[in-house]
């Protein structure tokens, strides 16, 4: 009994320390002149003015509206189906619960490609975007790469990378389920579509 109570206190500790964190992180991202410091304390550039336009490629559940529109009440200025060419998805990332989450992550692979969608949005919105992330942090980084949209327009696009475990994990049913939902509803390729169905959820 002692045992769990002190697992509980723990958990309880954790689950506010990362609240604490969040709630700090938003308030900084409301202020243009603290995240330039913020950022360069962790060693990122923060470039540009907030009002400036630049994609951001989503490949993970930032595709879906729920989680891209609602949850983190995003309003791009403009979308498209985008891809990244000589990378390749994987799943493996330590997510929460841990174990059974394994949030979408990007590998370098020459062979490969990732489909995903292209937003539009002003960098404050990007810096946003960066605290509901994580970013910056130990998980994700924010960093450029060269994109092209379903014309074959090239796009240099933000898209969130991090370092990850060799092997994948098992993803959540509800995450996958993010991922299918806004790749069909986006128009992405059917090829596509049919690999994220392919991929197996956590029991």
């Amino acid at each position: 009994m002692a045992v769990d109570i002190r697992r509980s206190k723990s958990y309880a500790a954790t689950f506010s320390m990362i609240r604490l964190r969040g709630r700090a992180r938003r308030l900084v991202a409301k202020s243009w002149t603290l995240s330039w410091f913020y950022y360069r304390v962790h060693g990122l550039p923060l470039a540009g003015r907030p009002d400036d336009h630049v994609w951001y490629f989503a490949y993970g559940a930032n595709m879906h509206v729920r989680a891209f529109h609602e949850r983190r009440r995003m309003r791009p200025i403009e979308q498209r189906v985008g891809r990244l060419r000589g990378y390749r998805l994987r799943f493996n990332l330590e997510g929460r619960p841990k174990g059974r989450a394994a949030p979408a992550n990007l590998a370098l692979d020459a062979e490969s490609e990732v489909w995903g969608v292209l937003y539009k949005v002003t960098r404050r919105d990007l810096l946003r975007l960066d605290a509901t992330e994580g970013v910056p942090g130990r998980g994700y980084r924010p960093q450029q790469f060269e994109t092209e949209d379903q014309d074959g327009q090239l796009l240099t696009a933000i898209a969130y990378i991090a370092h990850g475990k060799e092997t994948d994990g098992t993803p959540s049913l509800r995450y996958l389920t993010l991922l299918r939902e806004g790749a069909r509803a986006n128009g992405l390729p059917g090829h596509w579509v049919q690999f994220l169905d392919s991929v197996e959820h956590a029991k």
